[in-house]
């Protein structure tokens, strides 16, 4: 059986009036992206890298859309400089993030940033949830998209490996 919390993550998104979807393929989002392509009332662009994103929902809060950056952990690091924006506009920013580098990570690579993910994130001045369980995640990102789009503040909501699963490739 599919897991819920991707179509959980959607119904919040359509709830806090989310209309932009920013996004690097990653598999841990692809049946939320899919969900996002799917919906007349979203705009889901892909993206070449994560700082993209920043700058393309600041723009699009500016004309009236609040949005979402989904991204994995791995791509946190590209974003830091661009986070400033976000900070001295008081322009709001959510972003999902999928976790790699934690529980059974397969890839020594992902291991660094994903220990580090949460710490540069609140280094940057951004408020950073985090899910372990399923059951939580459709609280949290409601949690997270109210703080963000009603203080106009940026919000990150990170998605443990325990709740996207495990990569496993064989050798």
């Amino acid at each position: 059986m599919p897991p819920t919390w991707p179509k959980e993550i959607f119904q919040e998104l359509k709830a806090a009036g989310v209309r932009q979807v920013a996004y690097v393929p990653d598999a841990g989002h692809t049946e939320l992206i899919r969900l996002c392509h799917g919906d007349s009332g979203m705009r889901a662009i892909s993206l070449t890298t994560e700082e993209e994103g920043v700058a393309m929902l600041a723009g699009a809060w500016l004309g009236g859309d609040p949005g979402v950056l989904l991204m994995q952990s791995s791509g946190v690091g590209n974003c830091i400089n661009m986070l400033s924006l976000n900070q001295e506009c008081r322009i709001p920013l959510l972003t999902l993030i999928t976790m790699r580098g934690e529980w059974g990570e397969f890839n020594p690579w992902q291991v660094p940033m994903g220990q580090a993910t949460a710490k540069v994130l609140e280094l940057s001045g951004m408020q950073v949830y985090r899910v372990d369980e399923a059951k939580e995640i459709a609280e949290t990102v409601r949690a997270a998209a109210k703080l963000a789009f009603d203080s106009c503040r940026a919000v990150a909501v990170l998605i443990s490996q325990r709740v996207i699963g495990t990569k496993d490739f064989k050798k």
